[in-house]
């Protein structure tokens, strides 16, 4: 993977200048401000139609002029944006995205001659955009030579040899260079071809180009740790059936300058603004419409600024026979679900089970969406559908059962759920999420006190800042008649989970044990505080809380035909 060093030595040729304040119209101030509002949201759509008011007001204002732009340019608007940027150029002021802009546009519009006339100092994007940028222009001139040396050239910049190395790699691979390719990929142990993912697919598909489909199998088993990957099993499907793979990373000049935006972008994705990133995937998608691995940068930093609707459009854009289209529904369907589009998500996560029935990603996706939605049928059957195609010895495979084990429980089907709580702990002994529920369910029960005690005693030692590990702590000491024990540890819940109902009514319930009554009757009072009454299967019932305020617990047992010692004590 790209490393820091080159991380900071890109955010080191690219922030290089600033822009004062400007100072705005009364007229246009209040489209300036919402424009502000807006793009402090990250609401591309309305600080673009914001900004674009303000300007009418303020036609030459030079932070407006790279508002509007910037927006349009977040939007992927960057063919709209271009009159904005020359505006800015034309003005002799400073900008980089406007130079991103015009740049972009030239290299869509094959004046390569303009992009190379273009200096440097005044109109360059930056050092390292630029220096690359002038290489490919050479390639998409004829001049070879020239290429190779500008490529050479910016290698020299601190902490980027590689990243020039590898742009110079896929540009021998381009014009059908595989073996000058493959010897920038193999040199100081392939450290290039380890450069990103893509790098080492494209060091993939170079190697099968030259017949060494067995090298290349080889290098993606030591570069790859082994898991589902469709894209990667793809690969080595092919590989070993002998086919020849193309070379698809960079087929044109066009691509590679696709590339330098792209790379440049998922190089700044760790250490810059995702806006500012996003502006760098833009340009890329800009360039070439089916860079795949662009689309889903752009997906996911537009979820991380919370564009919903931007990022479900930008997953769209994957193709069906993109071996990344799993990818992308799935991130869609987690934007949907996220964004309280339940029903949405479940439509797109069944239709992808239908296509591809084999990926176990998808129908545990599926199944955590039906648990969440509380379909605990519908969910059990998605479980039962990805645990069959899973290798079930595996310890990361736990949590499926743990999953698939809450769903059978919250459907009462107790010795499924209790089977497989214990399955989840074969696989991972020790897993206080597992321990906690199995044991809390026991104490429930009123099964196997000691039993429970002990695993919930292992979950609080693993999460000792848990409140809900705590509060089971405190409900088994409860339901063992320990009393006074259960005391110290339940107002240590409700000190780690202050607002939570049901550990309030618990203590409330321990201190009524140990003759607190008062007391219990304001935790009683505080739990039904914080009841959700739109939450209607809650664990916390706000009716028989209301009844022990009025009566006392004692009472309440006795009217759910329980003897309050016996229920103590578990017996």
């Amino acid at each position: 993977m790209v490393v820091s060093l080159v991380r900071r030595a890109v955010l080191a040729v690219l922030f290089s200048s600033s822009v004062a304040m400007p100072v705005f119209s009364e007229t246009g101030a209040g489209s300036y401000l919402a424009g502000r509002q807006a793009i402090y949201e990250s609401d591309y759509s309305a600080a673009e139609k914001y900004y674009a008011q303000a300007l009418k007001f303020d036609p030459q204002n030079q932070q407006l002029l790279e508002s509007v732009l910037v927006a349009r340019l977040a939007l992927g608007e960057v063919k709209r944006a271009l009159p904005i940027a020359r505006t800015i150029e034309d003005a002799n002021l400073p900008s980089q995205p406007a130079r991103m802009v015009i740049s972009a546009n030239l290299i869509a519009d094959e004046k390569l001659d303009e992009l190379l006339a273009r200096d440097p100092e005044s109109q360059g994007v930056g050092p390292l955009v630029d220096g690359l940028m002038i290489a490919w222009a050479y390639l998409g001139q004829g001049e070879m030579t020239k290429a190779m040396e500008q490529f050479d050239t910016v290698s020299t910049q601190e902490g980027l040899k590689e990243f020039a190395l590898y742009h110079k790699a896929m540009a021998l691979a381009s014009i059908g260079d595989f073996e000058g390719a493959e010897t920038i990929f193999a040199a100081n142990d392939g450290a290039v071809a380890q450069f990103s993912r893509r790098a080492a697919l494209a060091r993939t598909e170079v190697l099968s180009q030259l017949d060494r489909n067995e090298d290349a199998l080889q290098f993606l088993d030591k570069v790859f740790a082994a898991g589902n990957d469709p894209s990667l099993e793809n690969y080595t499907g092919r590989l070993k059936a002998g086919e020849t793979l193309p070379f698809t990373h960079v087929r044109s000049v066009r691509d590679g300058m696709a590339e330098i935006f792209f790379s440049v972008g998922a190089a700044l994705n760790t250490e810059a603004s995702k806006d500012y990133v996003l502006l760098y995937v833009r340009i890329a998608n800009f360039l070439r419409s089916d860079h795949v691995d662009a689309i889903l940068l752009g997906a996911e930093l537009l979820e991380n600024l919370n564009q919903d609707d931007l990022a479900v459009a930008a997953y769209r854009m994957v193709p069906p026979d993109s071996m990344d289209y799993h990818a992308a529904e799935l991130g869609r369907a987690e934007v949907l679900g996220r964004s309280g589009k339940t029903d949405a998500a479940v439509e797109v996560l069944q239709n992808l089970a239908a296509q591809q029935p084999d990926l176990p990603g998808v129908h545990v996706a599926l199944a955590d969406l039906q648990r969440q939605q509380e379909n605990y049928v519908a969910a059990i059957a998605s479980y039962d559908t990805a645990i069959a195609l899973i290798d079930n010895a595996s310890g990361s495979n736990w949590f499926l059962h743990y999953a698939r084990g809450i769903s059978h429980e919250r459907l009462k089907n107790w010795d499924q759920a209790e089977s497989d709580f214990r399955r989840a702990l074969e696989l991972n002994p020790g897993q206080p999420q597992v321990l906690n529920y199995l044991g809390y369910s026991l104490v429930e029960r009123q099964e196997n006190l000691d039993e429970a005690l002990g695993m919930i005693e292992r979950a609080v030692e693993a999460r000792p800042d848990s409140g809900y590990i705590i509060d089971s702590l405190g409900w088994v000491l409860f339901r063992l008649g320990r009393y006074d024990d259960a005391v110290e540890h339940m107002e240590r819940a409700v000190e780690l989970m202050p607002v939570d109902p049901v550990v309030n009514d618990h203590l409330g319930d321990v201190y009524w044990a140990v003759g607190r009554a008062r007391e219990a009757e304001f935790q009683w009072k505080r739990a039904l505080s914080f009841v959700d009454p739109e939450d209607t299967d809650g664990e916390a019932d706000p009716e028989r809380i209301r009844r022990k305020i009025d009566v006392g617990l004692d009472t309440v047992l006795a009217e759910e035909g329980a003897d309050p010692l016996k229920v103590a004590n578990g017996n």
